[in-house]
């Protein structure tokens, strides 16, 4: 079973140490960009689909500002959150979305292939469970070179089905490998309930069976995310072995943009939206006195024009050159 250890002391030092301005902006940021993104989808301009991250901003800030610069992210379909979240440039993101050859991938890739190596950013990825080998991989390749990264696997709950999570987290396990496992629970694998279709009830409690620490907390909470992030990237980083960490969050869009939205209830999505992470962050800057309403509306001003200016380059750039389709397949 899945079960809490911190105190609420423990739980307030890590949230005095977060960053809260800088984690609205991200959250902000993320938010913003997939509303446009969304819009430059129903407006005909992004080829193939994209999947919003929206409502689900306080899981990816929340873990990835645990993290240092040269720790590594493996992201899934849904990955502008993560990008963005570990540094990503907003405006070769849009160049990607847009088929545009100044986009992280030459304009080849679209919504589900963007990668930033520079930032130890490795790759959405439009595999279902697809980052789990590459994220051991990338902690396998920390620990034989010494450098002290930890890897950080993002997947939803739909890959809790996939039988490659068990490989990958039984060598972790065995080889004590410095990565958390990071499942973002949205509720949904595309139109099927989480409850309906994962076995086991809670699935934190399946890190017991490799002797690893498992843990579900409220994934529309930045400080609980960030304060449980923190303790297993610390306890990975210390040579102590993997961790599960359970993100119980809601998207408010569909699996993807055109998705129709039919098979859930509309007072569903609207509970959700009670608790969204975003609204929490502001009542906290300002209650704690770290914003004032003003600034925060400065900040999503900044934000929106920071989103703007990336919709124009990425439409003012060009596309790519045929010459190029054959490029970039072989390492």
């Amino acid at each position: 079973m899945s079960v809490d250890l911190r105190t609420p002391a423990t739980i307030a030092s890590t949230a005095a140490q977060l960053d809260l301005r800088e984690a609205l902006r991200l959250m902000l940021t993320i938010r913003l960009f997939d509303e446009q993104a969304v819009a430059l989808f129903r407006a005909g301009e992004i080829r193939g689909s994209t999947h919003p991250y929206i409502g689900m901003e306080a899981v990816g800030v929340g873990v990835t500002l645990a993290l240092r610069p040269t720790d590594y992210v493996t992201s899934t379909h849904r990955g502008h959150g993560h990008t963005i979240a570990k540094g990503g440039d907003v405006r070769r993101m849009m160049a990607e979305l847009l088929g545009r050859s100044t986009g992280y991938s030459g304009g080849k890739g679209g919504s589900m292939h963007i990668a930033d190596m520079d930032r130890h950013m490795l790759g959405a990825n439009g595999i279902v469970g697809g980052g789990m080998g590459l994220a051991t991989g990338a902690a396998l390749t920390a620990r034989l070179q010494h450098t002290g990264s930890v890897a950080v696997c993002f997947f939803g709950d739909g890959a809790l089905e996939q039988g490659v999570l068990h490989e990958t987290t039984n060598l972790a396990a065995i080889w004590k490998l410095p990565v958390v496992y990071v499942c973002e629970n949205n509720q949904y694998a595309m139109s099927t309930r989480s409850d309906w279709s994962v076995a086991g009830g809670d699935p934190a409690s399946r890190a017991a069976g490799y002797g690893i620490p498992g843990l579900t907390v409220d994934g529309m909470d930045l400080v609980a995310v960030h304060s449980a992030a923190c303790d297993f990237v610390e306890r990975a980083r210390r040579g102590d072995g993997p961790a599960y960490l359970i993100c119980t969050t809601y998207r408010y869009h569909g699996h993807h943009a055109a998705d129709p939205l039919n098979y859930r209830e509309r007072e569903e999505v609207e509970r959700w939206r009670q608790v969204d992470p975003i609204e929490r962050v502001k009542r906290a800057v300002v209650g704690g006195g770290v914003m004032t309403a003003a600034e925060v509306a400065e900040l999503e001003r900044g934000v929106e024009a920071e989103i703007e200016a990336a919709v124009e380059f990425g439409k003012a750039s060009p596309e790519p050159d045929p010459d190029q389709l054959m490029t970039d397949i072989y390492a």
